[in-house]
């Protein structure tokens, strides 16, 4: 990916729980809800003009402490007393050591990754612009953005922030702005709605956030905020509203229209995350501490290239299956192919991924049902278990 023009940092964290099963009890913590699992926090790297998978660029891997239980005969008051001093200490911890400071972990890191392309005059060749959801809107975030050079942030706004203009506050200023365009864009399915097109009003003005009182000094965040509300939305589904904070300059239909682009683009994090668990079952391996960190290291990187693969399928059949295949793996696809069906061969991005899909347990004659990625996820295995005997 390097020498691309821009590439999009979109980050995202997912819980992987594995509930009451004894084997993960040593070194796992607490999810929520009653789960037990770890946390995995990721950095996936997109093209800005069509939102295709490149690849990973970081990941952190974590478990919460378990809770010590509380003391025997709690009275109702004493157990007030106690959650009041735990959340006093969880608010004074230093930034370093709170959950929420993985996003600046994140920033961080990606940026050391393209630091050793920098130009003569300072400017790296790659412009990185990470895309945030609303765990992301953390002050310290656009104050490390100000002090790196060649990079830029799109986050949701979780925060009703204080502005300096007129001593008003985000979503009030914003919204009293007026309506610039208007937009349609395509929200997938999800678990809380169908998939449908939502049409938008787009609102943007450049605003100036006052920062919180730990980073006084750090001086005004000045930043463009770009608001889309859903109109005439279907009956029965919640209107989108979305508030976004970028550092990009948004003053024109198109320059909104491409923060807005970015944002959705941030979806496909959220793939990935489905892939790594439902298609690779990283939830399903009856392993503890260290054994499964290893075990994820070797998941997460085949999600990002099934990811890869299926939006490469999607968007560019016909290209050329050098993109998703080494020569290898084209060798034992073709050595697979039975001889009839070898000179009708044309070695595309869709060969292959039906190729794959065959290994997997794809029916031929089910040529216009969708490859699930199960089948993908069998059919790589597969694959390579095939190379390692082809050496």
């Amino acid at each position: 990916m390097y020498g691309i023009p821009i590439v999009l940092a979109v980050g995202d964290t997912t819980y992987l729980d594995y509930k009451k099963i004894l084997e993960k009890r040593d070194d796992y913590g607490p999810t929520g809800n009653g789960g037990n699992g770890l946390i995995l926090h990721t950095s996936l790297a997109l093209d800005p003009d069509f939102g295709q998978p490149l690849g990973l660029l970081w990941e952190k891997l974590w478990h919460r402490q378990h809770k010590p239980s509380p003391p025997p005969g709690e009275t109702s008051t004493s157990k007030k007393k106690r959650l009041k001093k735990e959340r006093l200490i969880a608010k004074n911890r230093a930034f370093k050591e709170k959950e929420s400071y993985r996003w600046v972990e994140a920033f961080q890191k990606v940026n050391k990754l393209f630091k050793g392309l920098e130009m003569p005059d300072g400017g790296l060749l790659t412009r990185v612009i990470h895309v945030f959801d609303r765990e992301g809107d953390i002050a310290e975030v656009f104050a490390l953005q100000r002090k790196n050079k060649n990079t830029g942030v799109v986050v949701r706004a979780a925060h009703n922030r204080c502005l300096s203009e007129e001593n008003s506050y985000l979503w009030e200023y914003v919204t009293s702005q007026e309506v610039q365009f208007i937009k349609e864009v395509e929200l997938p399915e999800t678990k809380k709605r169908k998939e449908r097109t939502a049409t938008l009003e787009i609102r943007y003005c450049p605003v100036s956030i006052n920062p919180p009182s730990r980073l006084k000094k750090s001086g005004n965040f000045n930043v463009y905020a770009l608001f889309a509300t859903e109109i005439n939305v279907p009956d029965g589904c919640e209107p989108v509203t979305w508030m976004l904070l970028t550092s990009e300059l948004v003053t024109t239909q198109a320059e909104a229209s491409q923060i807005l682009r970015w944002y959705t683009y941030r979806w496909r994090i959220e793939e990935y995350h489905k892939i790594l668990k439902s298609g690779c079952k990283a939830e399903n391996y009856r392993l503890a501490g260290e054994s499964m960190s290893t075990m994820l290291g070797f998941l997460t990187v085949i999600a990002a290239q099934l990811l890869r693969m299926t939006y490469l399928h999607r968007n560019s059949p016909h290209s050329s299956a050098e993109l998703v295949l080494t020569k290898i793996q084209m060798d034992v696809l073709l050595a697979s192919t039975p001889p009839k069906q070898k000179k009708q061969i044309q070695l595309t991005v869709d060969w292959a991924i039906r190729a794959i899909a065959r290994l997997g347990g794809y029916l031929e004659h089910r040529k216009n049902s969708p490859i699930g990625i199960q089948v993908l996820w069998r059919g790589w295995l597969e694959l390579e278990s095939l190379c390692q005997g082809w050496l």
